[in-house]
């Protein structure tokens, strides 16, 4: 809806537009008037009209000095002027101002309606030709990894760029290719076509370089088995015969399988987590690779990590003592070789803990602690110490899945509940707030209860706008303000989808039932 003003010193006339004009049915919304210039100034800035409705002929500032005020200011409000003066030289100073339109007074309602009309089509024409001009393919995508664009914005946009996004199925690969030499813009668009080239017989890839050498891969399609077998390929095989062809390092992230355009962004999360992990086990393992050591140690990992999740703590003492066993033979003070092969397991135990216990927890902050403690070891005795610490960690991540996140989800809801109307509330702000990331969170808050947290925030803002409409008389636009809605027009229409009503039917009806219960009770009295 387009917000509308009228600036006009004669009281008679702003009360007669403000009441001979059905607003929202018309699709506009009033929000305000003043009696000169002056005064209307702070209010425009306030407001951020849309159109503004001016007289010429006022007190303190005419209409024509406002109008080059704003003009000047606010480029993209339209201004229409109406005057009693019926003087050619008005209309020659309001054309060379950029006015959208001229009108005589007085006006009618049908007339003022059709020129308002005419002005918001215009609007509407300017906006769709701006925004296709700003909007890329590779824009669009990087948005939806970066969950800065709602569901139906994405489809739209991608309707206009002729992108193919809709899909039962979506999932996210990442892919950081290191160069021997240099970055060779040809090379990594060889791989990129290479990678579109073999995912293609299965599914669709949509792909954007989010830097010089980091590509971002959407993979889309109708059954979750093609998109699961073609990522593990980007992983392994495919990623493989693209480090081998091209003469490049390739380090891959994979994110989790979704059935919403939402999840992109959750998915993408996990793939950049995914790739930080896998980056640091292939430099780890490099480095690994380079020690000569005398002694042949043996570590049965499949042993350590199967008790990672279902061993108890009791037992756990005694089996880390029996599993390090091998590691007496390290000179933990003259070799770092011991520090590279705890950091390697370690790794590991975390890239599994995260996949069994759906743990939020960002991985580079703890691995970055645990790699200190690592250096710090100078005896088999810190070794075991060391391990036994680890299984703590993870095993608390083990404990808060166990309980279904109790507890966060109820922070969650109290924090939606006293910042409901911070129009910057968001997943991500949410999730720092309960110290998890936001693609966990995601996951979770769905998981417990049924909806998720955008569709419970939004139930919690409507309920909220109803409770206001029945309550205050403050306007539908102000409430929409104080419930986190910055677009008096979004809100309207997602108050109708989840209502049935629009906030005025809303509150019509609301007066209709009071005035129904006082006519009963008078009944009542009467009897």
């Amino acid at each position: 809806m387009k917000k509308v003003m009228i600036v006009d010193d004669e009281i008679l006339i702003r009360e007669n537009i403000r009441n001979c004009v059905d607003w929202t049915k018309e699709g506009f919304i009033y929000c305000g008037d003043a009696s000169d210039g002056e005064v209307a100034l702070p209010l425009i800035e306030e407001y951020q009209p849309d159109i503004l409705i001016t007289d010429i002929k006022m007190p303190f500032m005419d209409g024509l000095e406002l109008t080059a005020i704003v003009r000047k200011q606010m480029p993209n409000m339209k201004v229409i002027i109406m005057s009693g003066h019926d003087e050619f030289r008005y209309a020659q100073d309001a054309i060379r101002l950029g006015v959208e339109d001229y009108c005589l007074k007085p006006i009618s309602a049908s007339e003022l309606i059709q020129i308002l009309q005419k002005v918001s089509a215009k609007i509407d024409e300017e906006q769709k030709r701006q925004k296709s001009q700003s909007i890329t393919k590779e824009r669009l995508l990087a948005d939806l990894c970066g969950g800065l664009i709602g569901t139906s914005e994405a489809i739209e946009s991608a309707k206009e760029l002729n992108v193919s996004l809709s899909s039962r199925f979506y999932a996210v690969a990442t892919l950081d290719i290191r160069c021997k030499d240099s970055a060779d813009s040809m090379t990594i668009t060889s791989i990129r076509n290479e990678l579109e080239r073999q995912l293609a017989p299965l599914v669709e890839c949509l792909s954007f370089f989010r830097s010089r050498t980091e590509l971002v891969c959407i993979l889309k399609g109708n059954t979750a088995d093609d998109i699961a077998s073609e990522l593990k390929a980007v992983s392994g095989k495919i990623r493989t015969e693209l480090e081998n062809q091209f003469g490049v390092e390739i380090y891959t992230g994979i994110g989790s399988l979704q059935e919403r355009i939402q999840g992109i962004h959750f998915s993408y999360l996990e793939a950049e987590e995914d790739k930080y992990m896998n980056r640091l086990t292939e430099l780890n393992k490099a480095t690994l690779s380079e020690f000569h050591v005398s002694v042949d140690i043996v570590l049965d990992r499949h042993l350590f990590l199967e008790f990672l999740k279902i061993g108890v703590p009791a037992q756990r003492d005694s089996f880390v003592r029996e599993f390090a066993v091998e590691l007496k033979q390290l000179n933990w003070k003259a070799s770092p070789y011991g520090f590279y092969l705890l950091n390697d397991l370690t790794l590991e135990a975390y890239r599994v803990a995260k996949q069994s216990f759906r743990t939020g927890v960002d991985p580079s902050g703890s691995i970055g602690c645990l790699q200190q403690e690592i250096k710090k070891i100078a005896t088999w005795e810190d070794c075991c110490e060391y391990l036994c610490n680890l299984y703590q960690e993870l095993w608390q991540w083990r404990a808060e899945s166990s309980d279904k996140y109790g507890d966060v989800i109820n922070q969650v809801k109290e924090y939606v509940m006293s910042q409901y109307n911070n129009e910057q509330l968001s997943l991500k702000v949410i999730a720092n707030h309960v110290r998890i990331s936001p693609s966990h969170l995601s996951k979770v808050f769905s998981q417990e209860t049924g909806q998720t947290l955008t569709e419970y925030l939004t139930q919690i803002r409507i309920g909220k706008a109803m409770e206001l409409l029945k309550t205050t008389r403050s306007k539908s636009f102000e409430i929409a303000f104080e419930v986190g809605y910055n677009d008096p027009h979004y809100f309207s229409n997602l108050f109708k989808k989840m209502t049935g009503m629009t906030p005025k039917e809303y509150r019509n009806q609301g007066a209709d039932d009071h005035k129904g219960r006082l006519q009963e009770l008078e009944k009542d009295e009467t009897a």
